[in-house]
């Protein structure tokens, strides 16, 4: 079984489509929700995440932040992992 991966996004931002490209090259299954026209989803991602950039990144319901975080994580060799680790029950 593989980790829940929600990604909130806006359709160009740039980062975006970076995050986009890294997980879709790990071949993640993910649910990715615009936030581009939906200011209640906007402040539900603020909210979750505390930060106010797309894209916010959430592996098993917790923050693991944007682009650069993702991209930081698997450099580190710790994205891959998190990305196995079912989520808890």
């Amino acid at each position: 079984m593989s980790a829940k991966v929600t990604m909130y996004s806006t359709r160009f931002c740039p980062y975006c489509m970076r995050a986009r490209s890294l997980l879709g090259n790990k071949s993640v299954t993910y649910e990715e929700i615009d936030v581009g026209s939906d200011t209640s989803l906007w402040q539900e991602m603020q909210k979750l995440s505390g930060r106010d950039s797309v894209p916010q990144i959430f592996i098993n319901d917790e923050s693991v932040g944007g682009y650069d975080d993702i991209a930081l994580l698997d450099r580190q060799g710790q994205l891959d992992t998190m990305l196995t680790t079912s989520p808890s029950a």
